[in-house]
């Protein structure tokens, strides 16, 4: 038996196909005792650099290829497999793959059923792939156009086209033929050989591999039919793979190939042939925009001393006047790391993007470790001042520790786009890209998507998944471990047994290519020198087909540029104070400038209504920031480090807040730490303070200190040894008792692995400080900008309106002659901006806008459709803008807002009618006697119109914005509701226990699926809304109830949506109000004076309770009042009534609205 070569390997990354993970083949190569292995993704080299890093670790030669697609010239679309031989071979790839998808149309020939999940291949022209043949191996198989030739028994194309490749790839070219019990291919093996041995090309053999073993097949066909988005046992499937398609070992293929030897053997002496080394983890910086006649580094350090020059001046007066030599003596150590790591050009880089969008008002900031660095500080890059805040410059760069800066640069999401055309413009387009991310089918999607595969009921897919905690990181075996209720579900059901067993084996597999939030690789040269590029079927964004990591190791430098909402909103609100600034003549404000000390801020923020505020609007924040009750910028960057799972389980929370207030006393570990521990009260809450921990009790540097709290935070038992020696040898020279030390590291260990950067708690507490500045001085400002940048997500805008009624700020109704595209502070209150009302985009309010602006506000219904071009703003708008309120402002004197959109709507079609009349006459210059175009008169034919009822109205707001405006349809019933539902909806969490959910159903749908129906509907309580899901029995049981407009209650279980990123509920029981009354409410009180009882009242309460008499029904009280008794009867059982909606309307309607009440718990 002799040696063989898989060179054809599809890998996860291949995406329409393919199981295999690059660390598992290269392993297994390596245990079959191969000596190398070729990995041939379809189209795309995403997996390249960890394939190749897996192969070297595994003592296997990597081969760097693809399988490409490509238009053969007769209309045809052909497959070859390209193999690297050489370092021009490779970048002759890496071009060549690029322009597959930056070039050409991508092939969309592996859409699946219904086109729901297209899996695009990149694609060249033949011509394109021979002209790029110089240190590339092709192989020419089956799906080739040699191959196609062959197979259709036209052996002089054949021979044409195989000519034209030797010409093009000379010695490089090889037929592939391959026996994996698929159709044909033993035909194709016979004419191929013969074709090879006429005209003197050599054949190689290729398993094609998709999965290592033959019990991943079934697998692999599940992962097929998720990205097709078909069915296994769909007949009308192709099926396209065969068992066979495993990594054979060298004697299998043998066994296959015994008729052709040297099949085999070529692929050995080919494999030696592919020759690759790839340079991995050196950083090539491009030049920064500096000029001639100076270099990085002396620009940087003059910069930066001009920089700090400037704070010193600030700081004249303070408290820091004196800290001149410290500050200077930071800067020089801080310039001295980053010349010799060289990465004076990167500060240069980020220096001028963050100079560049001040200087065209983009709202910009940053984040990250950039914030401990007095250099960046002194550049304008950074806004807090590392030395005031303690910040360790280590944690950006460690000389004893050769890393990338890390700076998190945030830019205004509405501007973003603007400021990477920037970078690209300074670099060159050709230099810049975003960065590929790569989708993994996660454990409740990928239990979604089996079971859909798998053709399982929708409602048990559901129901399973929802079993899966919601946690970032949860995976299948950690949630059966955690959920006994999962693991008892999974044992006593077949189905969901089936589907997890498959999930188990997908579980983490590449599903799809995405796009970094944030990343951005400025390139020294063009960036095909270093990467592939990529682009989805839709011609989106061009990005690296490498991902972070590998970018950075193929020598690319990542410069993060995130679009950050919150800047977005500062900027709206701060631009709309300092407009109305300006016209009352004051000065503007600067956010920028503002005294981190504000005491106004810190009062509002001891309230804990910190909803829309940075970091802090989540409920389990609000209760943290109500017990800590932060008065100062350094509680609010412990804040940020606090809310996480390490300190709220480790007690760290209770210990800060308790000795905040005083209640506890305030302990160090060892009286050195004291300074260190001062602002947290000796409570060890950031990465920061490990280091200086280890600084001040071994000796340690602080880069040495760095290493530690790396290898505390890996927690890797044979590196925490050795750190364990070296640290209690720096203490024992230090002069700390060895018992005391050994109990600090103890400590320190258990909290390492949980303590948070404080540089980046110090970014995210300016922005929080911020925000929550704007909410305490400007709060209407504030919130109509948080409006205005939800407002196309429904979902967070009804808490925020509820947000803005709490704090007592009237949320005014859209209107066309007062609002503008977003929402706005106005009298008092927040206007309702157009742009939320549904259906109305930018391009009809600036329509709208313009010519108000123009000519005036618009004086009625006629006016607006005469001046507003109808092409712009059609019938179907106007209609929603009416529904919506928008035009309220045309009420006649005496009008109601209901009649007033009743007569408007009844109007509408004349006025549009009359004023496209006018358009027309006015195109075609149609004038009257008068000498102008003749004007829609106003039809008054004498029809009544009737007012919208309260249900219409609301209604019509409620499919316009969204949410009920200017009232709710559970008002009348809100305090009732309560009774028995004593959370609101907008509370609700996800819990084990059942929950109760009560509202208006405002939307409702039926899902048919194979195994039978399913409802969903939303409720509405004015706090919030959930989507309550019914299915099986659940469904059948309830589905008469679930109609629209009826207030429900509905128990169930609350889970969270990994979809909406919200909660929904798991219905179990639905009761309409009628029956929530009679199982809760215990009797009916009747209040009556007096006069009001005589016999006639009498006759008509016994009418009326006789109407809805029930035995099993409530109790009815009569509480009188009169001039000479006071006293309460309870009627007997006989007269026990249902207590519905009809029969409290009666006696509301017999003895007044304040007279009827029911009563609970008795």
């Amino acid at each position: 038996m002799g040696e063989f070569v898989h060179l054809g390997v599809h890998s996860e990354f291949s995406l329409s196909d393919g199981l295999v993970k690059v660390k598992d083949l290269a392993s297994r190569v390596a245990e079959l005792g191969m000596p190398a292995v070729a990995l041939t993704d379809r189209g795309n080299l995403f997996g390249l650099v960890k394939f190749y890093k897996a192969c070297r670790e595994a003592g296997v030669k990597p081969i760097a290829g693809v399988e490409l697609d490509y238009e053969d010239g007769d209309g045809g679309v052909c497959r070859c497999r390209l193999l690297v031989a050489s370092k021009t071979g490779y970048d002759n790839l890496l071009g060549l793959v690029s322009t597959a998808y930056t070039a050409s149309p991508a092939d969309t020939s592996s859409v699946g059923l219904g086109g729901r999940h297209p899996v695009a291949h990149g694609r060249v022209v033949r011509p394109a792939v021979l002209a790029a043949a110089d240190g590339l191996v092709v192989l020419l198989g089956a799906a080739s156009d040699v191959g196609v030739a062959i197979g259709a028994d036209d052996a002089a194309s054949a021979e044409r086209r195989l000519a034209d490749w030797q010409r093009a790839f000379g010695d490089g070219v090889y037929l592939e033929v391959a026996r994996t019990g698929r159709e044909g291919e033993d035909r194709f093996v016979a004419d191929a050989v013969e074709l090879a041995g006429a005209v003197g090309v050599p054949v190689v053999a290729c398993n094609e591999v998709r999965f290592l073993a033959p019990d991943d097949f079934e697998a692999h066909e599940t992962r097929v039919c998720i990205q097709e988005g078909r069915v296994l046992n769909d007949p009308r499937r192709e099926r396209h793979h065969s068992v066979e398609q495993y990594l054979r070992t060298p004697t299998e293929m043998y066994e296959l190939f015994r008729d052709v030897p040297e099949a085999l053997a070529n692929t050995v002496e080919l494999a030696k042939r592919c020759s690759l080394e790839l340079v991995l983890g050196e950083p090539r910086l491009p030049e920064p925009p500096i000029g001639t006649g100076t270099t990085s580094e002396s620009l940087l350090r003059a910069r930066a001393r001009e920089g700090l020059e400037r704070h010193l001046e600030d700081l004249a007066g303070s408290a820091h006047e004196t800290d001149r030599r410290r500050y200077e003596e930071r800067l020089d150590y801080e310039l001295g790391i980053i010349t010799e790591m060289g990465f004076a050009g990167y500060f240069l880089i980020v220096e001028e993007f963050v100079t560049w969008a001040r200087a065209n008002a983009v709202p910009v900031g940053c984040r990250g470790s950039g914030t401990a660095s007095l250099v960046a500080f002194c550049l304008g890059i950074t806004e807090l001042d590392p030395l005031e805040y303690d910040l360790l410059f280590e944690r950006l760069l460690n000389p004893e520790r050769v890393s990338l800066p890390d700076f998190d640069i945030d830019v205004c999401m509405e501007r973003r786009g603007e400021a990477l055309a920037h970078v690209a413009d300074l670099y060159g387009h050709d230099a810049v890209s975003q960065i590929a991310t790569f989708g993994t089918m996660a454990a409740r999607a990928v239990v979604r998507d089996v079971a859909r595969v798998q053709d399982k009921p929708f409602g048990l897919a559901d129901r399973l998944s929802k079993m899966i905690p919601a946690e970032v990181g949860m995976t299948l075996s950690k949630a059966v471990d955690q959920e006994q209720e999962l693991a008892d579900f999974i044992a006593r059901n077949d189905d969901a047994q089936e589907i997890m067993d498959m999930a188990y084996k997908l579980e983490g597999t590449v599903r799809n290519v995405g796009k970094h939030a944030g990343g951005v690789v400025i390139s020294p040269t063009t960036l095909t020198d270093f990467v592939p590029l990529y682009a989805d079927h839709s011609g989106g964004t061009v990005v690296s087909q490498f991902d972070l990591y590998d970018v950075e190791e193929a020598g690319l430098v990542k410069f993060d540029f995130l679009g950050l909402r919150t800047l977005t909103i500062i900027d709206w609100a701060m631009a709309a104070i300092n407009t109305e600034r300006h016209e009352r003549g004051e000065e503007a404000l600067d956010i920028e400038t503002m005294p981190l000390n504000d005491e106004k801020t810190f009062e509002f923020m001891k309230t804990a209504h910190t909803t829309a505020v940075f970091q802090l609007e989540s409920a389990g924040m609000k209760e943290l920031v109500a017990r800590l009750k932060p008065d100062s910028i350094e509680d609010i960057i412990a804040l940020v480090a606090l809310f996480r799972p390490g300190p709220l389980q480790s007690g760290a929370v209770d210990d800060y807040v308790e000795r905040k207030h005083g209640r506890k006393p305030v302990r160090y570990p060892h009286p050195r730490l004291e300074g260190a521990l001062y602002s947290t009260y000796g409570v060890m809450l950031y990465q920061e303070q490990v280091m200086t921990m280890a600084q001040l009790l071994a000796g340690f540097t602080l880069g040495e200190a760095d290493l530690l709290r790396r290898a505390m935070a890996k927690k890797k038992p044979e590196e925490m040894a050795e750190m364990r020696a070296t640290f209690l040898a720096g203490t024992t020279k230090e002069g700390v008792d060895a018992r005391i030390a050994n109990d600090i590291f103890d400590q320190v260990e258990k909290f390492a692995g949980y303590a948070f950067n404080k540089a980046h708690a110090a970014g995210y507490a300016l922005l929080a400080f911020r925000t929550a500045y704007l909410k305490a001085h400007y709060p209407a400002h504030f919130m109509a900008a948080v409006l205005s940048a939800d407002m196309d997500k429904i979902e967070k805008v009804v808490p925020l309106v509820d947000e803005v009624r709490r704090m007592e700020l009237e949320v005014l109704s859209p209107d066309v002659n007062r609002s503008g595209f977003r929402f706005r502070a106005a009298d008092g209150g927040i206007r309702y901006g157009l742009g939320a009302v549904r259906g109305v985009g930018a391009g009809p309010v600036e329509t709208l806008v313009r010519e108000r602006t123009r000519a005036g506000p618009f004086r009625d219904l006629d006016d607006f459709c005469m001046r507003v071009d109808p092409r712009r703003v059609n019938k179907r708008l106007l209609e929603a803008l009416i529904r919506a309120g928008a035009m309220d402002c045309f009420s006649a004197p005496g009008e109601t807002i209901d009649s007033t959109r009743a007569r408007l709507l009844d109007e509408l079609p004349d006025a549009v009618q009359g004023a496209e009349q006018s358009a027309r006459n006015a195109e075609l210059a149609i004038d009257d006697m008068f000498g102008g175009v003749p004007k829609p008169s106003k039809i008054t034919n004498g029809r009544t119109v009737r007012s919208l009822s309260k249900h219409d109205r609301l209604e019509g707001e409620r499919e316009t914005l969204g949410l009920f405006l200017t009232g709710h349809p559970v008002d009348e019933h809100l305090a009732e509701l309560r009774r028995f539902c004593r959370t609101p909806i907008a509370a609700l969490r996800p819990a084990d226990t059942n929950q109760t959910a009560a509202g208006v159903v405002v939307s409702n749908r039926t899902r048919r699926g194979r195994r039978g129906a399913m409802g969903f509907v939303e409720l509405d309580d004015k706090s919030g809304r959930i989507e309550a899901n019914l299915f099986g029995e659940v469904y059948d049981r309830y589905r008469a109830k679930l109609e629209k407009h009826a207030i429900l209650v509905i128990e169930g279980t609350v889970q969270s949506d990994e979809f909406t990123q919200g909660h929904k509920l798991r219905a179990e029981r639905v009761m309409t109000l009628d029956e929530a009354r009679k199982r809760h409410a215990g009797r009916i009180v009747l209040s009556v004076v007096g006069q009001a009882i005589n016999t006639d009242t009498v006759a008509d309460l016994k009418t009326i309770l006789g109407r809805h008499r029930n035995t099993e029904g409530c109790s009815v009280a009569i509480d009188y009042s009169g001039a000479s008794a006071l006293g309460c009867v309870v009627l007997g059982d006989a007269w026990r009534v249902d207590a519905t909606d009809a029969l409290l309307g009666e006696l509301r309607d017999a003895f007044g609205d304040d007279a009827v009440a029911l009563g609970y718990g008795s």
